[in-house]
Parts: structure tokens; C-alpha cells; sequence
């Protein structure tokens, strides 16, 4: 088991998800799995905010989620969702899944979060199979040289980290994603607010692909 507890960020988050979904956040959502089929993971499900957005084309979510409390707020939404979810414990950098297991990886605001991006993202590679989709939600650094970086190089270097359950907002997620071996197919840049100079506003919306063996050599 994860066994993962930070008790104050998940009462924080729960409330505060719901009013960015309100402000926002919802639509893309519901952009970032739009059109999707098969097996899919969602990998650091939360509290469950995206369960309502997949389509009937989905068969299965598999939601991993490691934070206690949030967990237990995924299960309790899960059997509203309009397709069958099971959630489960797990920490992206060991996803308790097998080998090509799913045909779509779902992240929504996660990979800033977790402790080893590379590791979590080899994983994601790891269980999906030749030609699955990863689908990515995430903040992400901003552009350099620029003022609004060497703030998110500040406040990831102080106290933003230990605040907000280990998120750093100045990671370059684009990057480690195209280092893993995804093919990048459809890439959205953006700030959410859109007037906001937050550390946490620059933000990116996307779908890669796990090539296909043929596709390496």
C-alpha cells in the first residue's frame, strides 16, 4: 500500500477543485478526455473530479489514487460516474499494473506532484500498450527567460512545495514527456486564470502516443 496522508492539503484541495472546476477547470476536463475508448488509468485521481467527464467509450477506469483521504472522496463519487471506475491505492512512480495493461493514461494535474517525474512517466509508458494515448492536464513552467520563471524557481525552492503536498511549478513536463519516447500529437499552451501571474498558471493541455515497436526502429 501507498500509505500517503497529508490530512491539510486534501481538505484544502477537495474544496478548493470544486471552485476551480467552477471557474474553469471543468471544461478542460472534459477536453482532455474527450474521445477516449478502451482501458484507461487514471494515475493521482484526487478526489475524483474527472470521473463525470469520461465517455461512453470507455469500458473500464482504473483511478489510482495514494492520499488517503482522497481516495475515500473517489470511492464515494466513483459509482456516480457514467462508466464503471474502481479506485485503488498506488504511487505513480510503481503503478500497481501490468505490462501494456491499458489503451489510455489520464493525468490531471499530477505530474508536478510526484516525486520522481521520469520514474512516473516510464511507468505510464511501461503500462500502456503500443500506440495507447497518455492524456495530460498540467501546470508547468514558463517560458525563459521571463519573470514569472525565476518566481516559480523561487517559491519551488522555499515553501510552495511543502504547502501544496510536493508540487513544483517550474518543472518542464513537455520535455519529459517527449524524453520517455511519447510522440507529442496534440499540444495546447495556456494560462489558467487567464490574466493570472500565479506560479501555477501556465499550464498545458495534450495527448501523446506510446509508439508502436515498428515506429522505433
Amino acid at each position: 500500500m501507498a500509505a500517503v496522508s497529508h490530512p491539510v492539503f486534501a481538505r484544502v484541495y477537495e474544496r478548493l477543485s470544486v471552485a476551480m472546476d467552477r471557474a474553469g477547470t471543468a471544461e478542460f476536463r472534459r477536453d482532455l478526455v474527450a474521445g477516449l475508448s478502451g482501458r484507461v488509468i487514471e494515475i493521482g485521481a484526487g478526489n475524483g473530479r474527472m470521473f463525470s467527464h469520461y465517455p461512453p467509450g470507455v469500458t473500464e477506469v482504473v483511478a489510482v489514487e495514494p492520499e488517503r483521504r482522497l481516495r475515500a472522496a473517489a470511492e464515494r463519487v466513483a459509482p456516480t460516474a457514467p462508466v464503471p471506475i474502481t479506485v485503488i491505492d498506488g504511487l505513480a512512480e510503481t503503478l500497481p499494473a501490468g505490462d501494456g495493461e491499458f489503451d489510455a493514461a489520464v493525468v490531471a494535474l499530477v505530474l508536478c506532484t510526484v516525486s520522481d517525474q521520469a520514474g512516473a512517466l516510464a511507468e505510464v509508458s511501461r503500462v500502456l500498450r503500443p500506440g495507447g494515448q497518455l492524456r495530460f492536464f498540467e501546470h508547468v513552467a514558463a517560458e525563459r527567460p521571463s519573470g514569472l520563471h525565476r518566481t516559480q524557481r523561487l517559491v519551488d525552492a522555499t515553501l510552495w512545495p511543502k504547502f501544496f503536498a510536493g508540487c513544483h511549478t517550474n518543472r518542464d513536463t513537455v520535455a519529459a514527456i517527449r524524453v520517455e519516447g511519447f510522440v507529442i500529437e496534440d499540444l495546447r499552451r495556456f494560462r489558467f486564470p487567464a490574466s493570472s501571474n500565479s506560479p501555477s498558471s501556465p499550464c498545458v493541455l495534450g495527448r501523446a502516443i506510446r509508439p508502436t515497436p515498428t515506429a522505433l526502429r
